[in-house]
């Protein structure tokens, strides 16, 4: 199966790695999302192999991530408007990256996750709001 993605969408473990790395870039560089990923992650080698993992799984079937993201998310101080944006970045970086087959793949794949780890971040805020950092506008948590 994975052969067959990679022969019809013209992605490859390369193209991945220089997808992930170029979108975590740019999330870094961000006003909106990169205060968020900051606060949590000091050491990116380990966050960017396991997210190349996470989209090769994701993106050519292959299996290589072992992780539980819905978990990893839930408690973020995020809104859905977060998540556009990471989607807006992802988009782009995967039409300056991939193939025009290639960046519909991965960009279906994209709004999926972002749907489904939207959906479950507003239900564990919803069910246990306390839990949640407050937000200020700028979106930098205070306690």
């Amino acid at each position: 199966m994975t052969r067959e993605i990679m022969e019809q969408t013209g992605l490859d473990e390369d193209t991945l790695k220089i997808l992930v790395h170029g979108f975590y870039a740019k999330v870094r560089r961000d006003a909106v999302l990169g205060p968020i990923f900051a606060d949590r992650i000091t050491d990116w080698s380990p966050h960017l192999e396991r997210m190349v993992d996470f989209w090769s799984s994701v993106a050519l079937m292959t299996g290589r991530y072992h992780g539980a993201p819905v978990p990893a998310h839930t408690s973020l101080p995020v809104k859905s408007a977060h998540f556009d944006r990471w989607l807006d970045l992802f988009r782009e970086t995967a039409h300056e990256v991939c193939t025009p087959e290639g960046a519909v793949h991965v960009n279906s794949r994209a709004e999926r996750i972002a749907r489904s780890l939207n959906m479950a971040v507003e239900d564990a805020q919803r069910l246990c709001p306390h839990a949640v950092p407050v937000l200020r506008q700028n979106n930098v948590r205070h306690d």
